[in-house]
């Protein structure tokens, strides 16, 4: 297969499961070497590479350097990078699909919820943007995906999703500094702010939820989502961009 991806390696954080698992897919579907990481689950570790194997099976891609990866780690925030750089000290693209999520009236959150959220959500990310810029400017080549959370593509007030929503803000300042410091060698780093997706993580109430606010009642689904992270990923002029991917949804 003809691709940019094509013996390109990427590390796909939160990639076994819903949104990440389907850009893992798609990717996989343009030759790209994968390295999926997952936190909670082996099942889901190992039926991903399963997949992954039997897509570029099914395409004919069948070189020696698709040996694919499976990383199970918990992730504790910035500290976890040092163990990811031991396990993957290198890597062309990085996609953080990735985020918990808070919902909890600002009058009442604590010192730790802002604590955790800002931690995960833009710590985290952020020192594993840093620790892998590096060698993708001395290579002149590289691919930052990072995922905001719904309308944080712009600085707006939320009433149940501040520190959360806070922390996935911070991410646009994280890509357009990527974005002034690499674009003038091939290498970008964008945000995609998605909407209400349908996943396996949804419990019923939380797809009853995600129908009420989504405009006409419909979710998107992850596939959707994979397709455009990666013609993003293509592109060499998209840089620094903050994309929602919501159907115009307010919240």
């Amino acid at each position: 297969m003809d691709s940019i991806f094509s013996r390109r390696t990427a590390l796909v954080i939160g990639g076994s499961g819903g949104i990440g698992k389907a850009i893992s897919l798609a990717l996989a579907r343009e030759g790209a070497h994968i390295i999926v990481h997952g936190g909670s689950s082996q099942e889901r570790l190992d039926q991903t590479l399963q997949d992954i194997q039997n897509i570029q099976g099914a395409a004919g891609i069948t070189t020696a350097d698709q040996c694919h990866r499976a990383l199970l780690k918990p992730l504790k925030g910035p500290e976890s990078v040092t163990e990811l750089l031991e396990q993957v000290p290198k890597t062309d693209i990085l996609v953080i699909s990735f985020g918990p999520f808070l919902r909890k009236p600002l009058t009442q959150l604590e010192a730790n919820d802002w604590d955790y959220m800002t931690k995960m959500n833009l710590a985290f990310p952020g020192a594993l943007v840093s620790a892998y810029l590096d060698q993708m400017l001395s290579q002149q080549w590289g691919r930052i995906l990072l995922f905001g959370g719904t309308n944080t593509e712009s600085i707006r007030g939320f009433l149940t999703t501040t520190a959360y929503a806070a922390a996935k803000t911070g991410l646009g300042v994280l890509a357009k500094s990527v974005a002034r410091i690499g674009g003038a060698v091939n290498v970008t780093c964008n945000v995609i702010c998605p909407g209400m997706i349908d996943t396996e993580y949804l419990t019923e109430q939380d797809r009853r939820y995600a129908r009420e606010k989504a405009p006409g009642g419909t979710l998107i689904a992850s596939e959707t989502i994979a397709n455009m992270a990666v013609e993003i990923l293509k592109q060499p002029h998209l840089n620094g961009a903050l994309i929602p991917v919501d159907n115009g949804l307010v919240i």
